[in-house]
């Protein structure tokens, strides 16, 4: 797998190899509009070949076929079992957190392309990309599709005066028609985070988030993650109402429904170690899966998510996610885990 990047954007990840081409360029400095894809400054193209990446969002195709993964803010396609990686965006413009449409044809992401963080949607090879959203101050993170594919929700970030800001869960057509939005839940205030990790039941009422409920009005810089800062909360889409779902010690963060909508699998914080578990939405049981992922960010602004996303396969069988700069694949009943290669 070939990423190139520009070395003024470039970040850390884990390089099993690194060329530097000698390929210039430098910006028109006539031009009164900024072109995110342009090159503002006379840059380098760098090539290299990597195994691995960091903190990749993971989406597993209706037909349980193909991943979309990002990697330094590219997005690659590939096999279900692994594999060489299809190159599905490139360039400046930061692309991350893909998630599939229910039909499979579409990928929803996250884009600065347009000058600042929006949702946009692209063909499954990279084709006809069309942009969702359109705000120029609120940004919008997370997108996450609607059963019937018609709508994606997104995280709306507010910023404030002392921190990083909090979020809103909003709604938008997909087709970019009404860019304007339909607000679904209200901030609590400007200082802890609400809104992350959006997900919905396969039926499309319950629309499941974490949420700062750490208690207080205002970011702390000194939070215990033993104790409880995030909770997973559900909104009833047809009652209205609101219930914290998943609490209790180490928080809870990153919900995944099961695609029989009887389980969720989310992350929570165990001492020092970031742990998948499994909860039983009939019996409210809890059970740990795997103890292996990268550290979560519990006690930052986590305006990208907590943790990046996770996917079931679509029998239910496998969860795929990020950890130590592997994709992997883990059997919810034996809890064996496998890797999945790209290249």
């Amino acid at each position: 797998m070939y990423l190139k990047n520009y070395l003024v954007i470039l970040m850390a990840a884990g390089l099993t190899a690194c060329t530097v081409v000698g390929q210039t360029s430098t910006d028109d400095a006539s031009s009164e509009k900024w072109d995110v894809e342009a090159p503002f400054a006379p840059t380098r193209t760098v090539e290299f070949t990597t195994r691995e990446g960091t903190w990749m969002s993971v989406d597993v195709s209706p037909n349980g076929e193909s991943i979309v993964f990002d990697v330094l803010g590219d997005l690659y396609l590939i096999p279900v079992t692994g594999g060489k990686a299809t190159r599905l965006s490139s360039g400046p413009a930061y692309d991350v957190q893909p998630k599939f449409s229910p039909d499979g044809e579409r990928i929803a992401f996250t884009s600065d392309r347009g000058g600042g963080d929006n949702i946009w949607t692209m063909n499954v090879d990279g084709t006809d990309v069309e942009q969702v959203t359109k705000e120029s101050f609120r940004l919008l993170n997370g997108p996450t599709w609607t059963p019937d594919g018609e709508y994606i929700l997104a995280r709306k970030h507010f910023t404030s005066t002392r921190s990083l800001g909090a979020g809103e869960i909003w709604m938008y057509h997909a087709s970019g028609q009404g860019s304007s939005g339909l607000q679904i839940t209200e901030r609590k205030n400007d200082q802890q985070d609400q809104g992350n990790e959006i997900a919905l039941s396969p039926d499309g009422r319950y629309i499941y988030f974490s949420e700062d409920v750490s208690g207080g009005s205002t970011f702390q810089y000194n939070k215990d993650p033993n104790a409880q800062i995030y909770a997973i909360r559900r909104l009833d889409r047809e009652t209205g109402k609101f219930k914290n779902l998943i609490t209790g010690a180490g928080g809870s963060a990153r919900p995944t429904p099961s695609p029989d909508g009887k389980k969720i699998a989310f992350v929570r914080r165990v001492r020092a170690k970031s742990v998948i578990h499994l909860y039983d939405i009939e019996t409210g049981a809890i059970e740990p899966l795997f103890d292996g992922l990268d550290h979560d960010q519990m006690e930052a602004w986590a305006i990208f998510g907590v943790y990046p996303r996770m996917s079931w396969t679509p029998d239910g069988r496998y969860l795929v996610f990020w950890a130590g700069g592997k994709i992997w694949k883990l059997d919810v009943a034996s809890k064996s885990i496998l890797e999945i290669p790209f290249y």
